[in-house]
């Protein structure tokens, strides 16, 4: 990872096309850029827990990691993406710079072990029904597969069925276990299953907010956004994405928070 800088790690949820990515990596990268942010591009190649079969799930790992080495080597943008089976990693890390463990696998041993062995960062997502505290059993396997260059990220609690609750204190409890802390501002305004009949909806506008709020706790080494020049549009999760056009002034406001919890 690169030095102490803040991180933000923002793109889609998942890759809709080329022309999108490079359009989104660009934008991303020149404002990220005008905060002196360490900024990774997010995108999907494959969203492998869509609610329905049916659903768009992107364009699948090959033409997936074309795409995002192009936004790579045109762009000079580092890449943050998912795997979900251990068998996905050797291939990913050939682009990725920053491997992604989803949140409902981050118990998986096998999957952590294979990213782990990368050599590459690992941003390994907490899950939903996971404590801080668990999370040291997370912590435990990636020491013993001699990793020690991961990150935790946090992305709301389950309360009840559907709700998500961001504990702040939460934050700090999840830094005591050593390693940089993610906070996921849009995931965490996800009500699985809430739009039923797409799948996950979501409250786009309480982002700005929990990511005010996270960064208030002075315990965070980056931010996790997902962000689409058209929200409304988008064929994954646009009901919680952020507008390309709302992101500047969201981190012209967070950096300045950063400032004053860091005197």
């Amino acid at each position: 990872m690169t030095d102490n800088k803040f991180k933000l790690l923002a793109g889609p949820c998942v890759i809709e096309s080329q022309d999108n990515v490079l359009f989104l990596a660009e934008g991303l990268r020149d404002i990220a850029a005008k905060f002196d942010l360490d900024f990774y591009f997010k995108d999907s190649w494959d969203k492998a827990n869509r609610t329905k079969a049916t659903n768009y799930r992107g364009p699948g790992l090959e033409e997936g990691l074309r795409i995002l080495e192009k936004a790579k080597n045109e762009l000079g943008v580092k890449i943050v993406t998912d795997i979900h089976e251990p068998s996905q990693a050797a291939p990913v890390a050939q682009v990725a710079d920053i491997i992604q463990i989803p949140a409902f696998l981050c118990r998986q041993t096998d999957l952590l072990k294979a990213a782990a062995e990368t050599g590459k960062t690992v941003n390994i997502k907490k899950a939903q029904f996971s404590s801080p505290e668990e999370m040291g059993n997370v912590v435990s396997k990636m020491e013993y597969f001699g990793c020690k260059d991961f990150m935790l990220c946090e992305r709301g609690n389950c309360f009840g069925y559907n709700n998500l609750v961001v504990d702040m204190a939460g934050l700090v409890r999840l830094a005591k276990l050593g390693y940089p802390v993610i906070f996921d501002a849009t995931h965490s305004v996800q009500i699985s299953g809430g739009g039923f009949n797409y799948g996950n909806s979501g409250k786009s506008e309480f982002v700005p907010y929990l990511a005010k709020a996270a960064v208030a706790t002075g315990v965070l080494a980056g931010l996790f956004m997902e962000v689409h020049d058209n929200p409304s549009a988008a064929l994954c999760d646009g009901s919680c994405m952020l507008n390309l056009n709302q992101v500047e002034h969201l981190l012209g406001q967070i950096m300045k928070i950063r400032e004053i919890v860091n005197e």
